[in-house]
This record gives structure tokens, C-alpha cells and sequence, in this order.
């Protein structure tokens, strides 16, 4: 009885085993992508909002301080302009970052079987 439970459960586990090999690359580029790109995407806003880039962007040709005479004008429009400027660049920065970690994401799985097959042959 316990040597047909052991084959048994041993041949369901396997092919569970092998099921789960076969369905890896399937849920790599799909539903492991999905969450990737929801994950990243979340991280950009969070970013996006953490700069307030858009704020900086709204609000370039208010006055800061509420001094509404030329000089103050001018002076609060460059130096919101150097603020968009700095946190566009910082912004850009972590869209690239993004970019690379959705690159390595997608190269992962092809760099995993190259070095498999390197060590092997």
C-alpha cells in the first residue's frame, strides 16, 4: 500500500514538476511582464510625484511669494525654470532605470539558457 502511495504521489509531483518547467516561459513574458510594467508604472507616478514635476510645470508663470512686480516675476519664472529643468533630468533618470530593469526582465531567460548550455557543452 505505501510503495503504490509513494509512485503514485512520486509521478504526480514530476509531472507537477515538469508542468510548472514547461509553463515558466509562458508566465515570464506574460503575466510576470503584466506585473513588471504595473509595478514600474506605479514606481514612475510615485517618482513623478515625489519631484511634483507637474506642479513645477503648472505653475511656472506664477509669481512665488505672491510678489506680483517684474522683478519678482522674472526671478520666481528662472527659478521655476531651473526646478523643471534639474527635476526633468532626475525624472529622466529614473525613466531610464525603468527602461533597463524592463531589458533585463526580457533578456533574463534567454541569458539563464546561454549560460546553462555554456557550463554543459
Amino acid at each position: 500500500m505505501i510503495n503504490n502511495n509513494l509512485s503514485f504521489y512520486s509521478v504526480k509531483i514530476l509531472a507537477e514538476i515538469i508542468r510548472d518547467i514547461l509553463y515558466f516561459p509562458v508566465w515570464w513574458y506574460s503575466r510576470g511582464l503584466n506585473n513588471v510594467f504595473k509595478f514600474l508604472w506605479k514606481f514612475l507616478v510615485n517618482k513623478q510625484k515625489s519631484l511634483g514635476l507637474l506642479i513645477w510645470i503648472k505653475n511656472i508663470f506664477i509669481p512665488m511669494y505672491g510678489q506680483y512686480d517684474w522683478q519678482g516675476m522674472l526671478i520666481s519664472f528662472f527659478v521655476r525654470l531651473v526646478q523643471i529643468i534639474i527635476r526633468s533630468f532626475v525624472m529622466l533618470f529614473w525613466l531610464v532605470l525603468v527602461v533597463l530593469v524592463i531589458c533585463t526582465w526580457l533578456a533574463l531567460p534567454l541569458l539563464v539558457i546561454y549560460e546553462i548550455n555554456f557550463q554543459l557543452f
